[in-house]
Protein backbone atom coordinates (compact mmCIF):
# COMPACT_ATOMS: atom_id res chain seq x y z
CA UNK A 1 0.00 0.00 0.00
CA UNK A 2 1.44 3.54 -0.88
CA UNK A 3 3.13 5.35 1.90
CA UNK A 4 0.68 8.46 1.29
CA UNK A 5 -2.57 6.69 1.88
CA UNK A 6 -4.84 7.64 4.42
CA UNK A 7 -7.19 5.26 6.40
CA UNK A 8 -11.05 5.59 6.11
CA UNK A 9 -13.51 4.01 7.59
CA UNK A 10 -17.21 3.57 5.79
CA UNK A 11 -20.14 1.20 6.49
CA UNK A 12 -21.23 -1.03 3.27
CA UNK A 13 -24.68 -3.21 3.22
CA UNK A 14 -23.40 -6.84 3.63
CA UNK A 15 -24.12 -8.02 0.04
CA UNK A 16 -21.86 -5.24 -1.60
CA UNK A 17 -19.27 -6.16 0.90
CA UNK A 18 -19.17 -9.46 0.01
CA UNK A 19 -19.51 -8.98 -3.46
CA UNK A 20 -16.44 -6.82 -3.19
CA UNK A 21 -14.41 -9.26 -1.04
CA UNK A 22 -15.60 -11.71 -4.05
CA UNK A 23 -14.18 -9.16 -6.77
CA UNK A 24 -10.54 -9.06 -4.77
CA UNK A 25 -10.24 -12.52 -4.79
CA UNK A 26 -11.04 -12.72 -8.36
CA UNK A 27 -8.95 -10.21 -9.76
CA UNK A 28 -6.29 -10.51 -7.51
CA UNK A 29 -6.18 -6.96 -6.34
CA UNK A 30 -6.96 -5.38 -2.87
CA UNK A 31 -10.55 -3.98 -1.68
CA UNK A 32 -8.64 -0.93 -1.70
CA UNK A 33 -7.22 -0.64 -5.27
CA UNK A 34 -10.74 -1.47 -6.32
CA UNK A 35 -12.61 0.91 -3.92
CA UNK A 36 -9.90 3.64 -5.17
CA UNK A 37 -11.09 3.05 -8.94
CA UNK A 38 -14.11 3.40 -8.19
CA UNK A 39 -14.14 6.67 -7.01
CA UNK A 40 -11.72 7.79 -9.46
CA UNK A 41 -14.27 6.56 -11.73
CA UNK A 42 -17.07 8.07 -10.59
CA UNK A 43 -15.42 11.81 -9.99
CA UNK A 44 -14.38 11.42 -13.06
CA UNK A 45 -18.19 10.87 -14.37
CA UNK A 46 -18.95 13.89 -12.15
CA UNK A 47 -16.10 16.00 -14.06
CA UNK A 48 -17.90 15.07 -17.51
CA UNK A 49 -21.13 15.88 -16.50
CA UNK A 50 -19.88 19.38 -15.32
CA UNK A 51 -18.01 20.22 -17.97
CA UNK A 52 -21.51 18.89 -20.72
CA UNK A 53 -23.36 21.37 -17.95
CA UNK A 54 -21.20 23.85 -18.75
CA UNK A 55 -21.40 23.77 -22.42
CA UNK A 56 -25.12 23.89 -22.21
CA UNK A 57 -25.31 26.66 -19.59
CA UNK A 58 -26.63 29.07 -22.25
CA UNK A 59 -29.75 27.26 -23.74
CA UNK A 60 -32.64 28.14 -22.59
CA UNK A 61 -34.90 25.58 -20.71
CA UNK A 62 -38.18 24.18 -21.07
CA UNK A 63 -40.81 23.66 -18.26
CA UNK A 64 -41.93 19.92 -18.08
CA UNK A 65 -45.54 20.66 -19.34
CA UNK A 66 -44.41 22.53 -22.19
CA UNK A 67 -42.15 19.66 -22.71
CA UNK A 68 -44.97 17.67 -22.97
CA UNK A 69 -47.02 19.35 -24.98
CA UNK A 70 -44.02 19.26 -27.78
CA UNK A 71 -44.05 15.36 -27.48
CA UNK A 72 -47.66 15.10 -27.84
CA UNK A 73 -47.94 17.53 -30.33
CA UNK A 74 -45.23 15.42 -32.16
CA UNK A 75 -47.14 12.48 -31.74
CA UNK A 76 -44.56 10.72 -29.70
CA UNK A 77 -46.96 10.68 -26.73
Amino acid sequence: MPTDSVRSTFYMEPALHQALHLKAAVSRRSLSQIVNDAVRQALREDEQDNAAFAERVSEGSVSYKTFLGELKADGAL
